[in-house]
């Protein structure tokens, strides 16, 4: 079964907290959480299939995030790569041509956006509009005034992530309009 929205949404309504594995001590934790859905941070061209492979034999959809491999360019072939030779159920991206390449070729696309000052937070809905992701990712997930605003704003799923400290920030995000909040704070991975 491919990774839709509306798994997505479910998933996220039943276990709002999604784990980050950043290493493969953390993939060998992954076991551990109820969430459906794994984001894969590190890796590179080499080792990637194998930690989506691994990320899917714990039963979880594995979303890889893109800018984030080491090997990967910032060229849409990267996004062509990651779907013929890995199983990965969908794609994290900061930038609007890997999120465009990506749809054009069916996964199930985030969109990430890092709040760092004004100029990012104007042009938020532009680029939704333009790229069209699936869910829209904010962080850090601490900015519960910025996401509020923004969730009635860009009418997407959106999910908080980054500099997540404890279960307030979780509350928090998902009080400003969250569906979920992904994490590397093994801490924090139950629901």
């Amino acid at each position: 079964m491919s990774l839709t929205k509306e798994f997505f949404l479910e998933s996220t309504e039943n276990c709002p907290v999604i784990p980050e594995i950043k290493n493969d001590e953390w993939l060998g934790a992954l076991k551990e959480s109820d969430s459906d859905i794994a984001y894969v941070l590190y890796g590179d061209i080499c080792t990637v299939a194998d930690i989506v492979e691994k990320v899917r034999e714990a039963g979880k959809k594995a979303i890889v995030h893109v800018d984030l491999i080491v090997g990967l360019s910032a060229k849409e072939i990267s996004i062509d790569f990651i779907k013929k030779y890995t199983k990965a159920d969908g794609i994290i991206s900061m930038k609007p041509a890997m999120i465009k390449r990506a749809n054009e070729i069916g996964m199930f696309t985030i969109q990430r956006f890092y709040m760092m000052d004004g100029f990012t937070y104007a042009n938020v809905a532009k680029h939704v509009k333009n790229c069209d992701p699936d869910v829209v990712e904010f962080l850090p997930a601490g900015l519960y005034k910025v996401m509020k605003y923004l969730a009635e704003t860009i009418e997407k799923p959106i999910v908080a992530s980054g500099l997540t400290q404890d279960e307030e920030d979780i509350i928090g995000a998902l009080k400003a309009g969250a569906i979920a909040v992904a994490t590397t704070n093994r801490k924090l991975w139950d629901c």
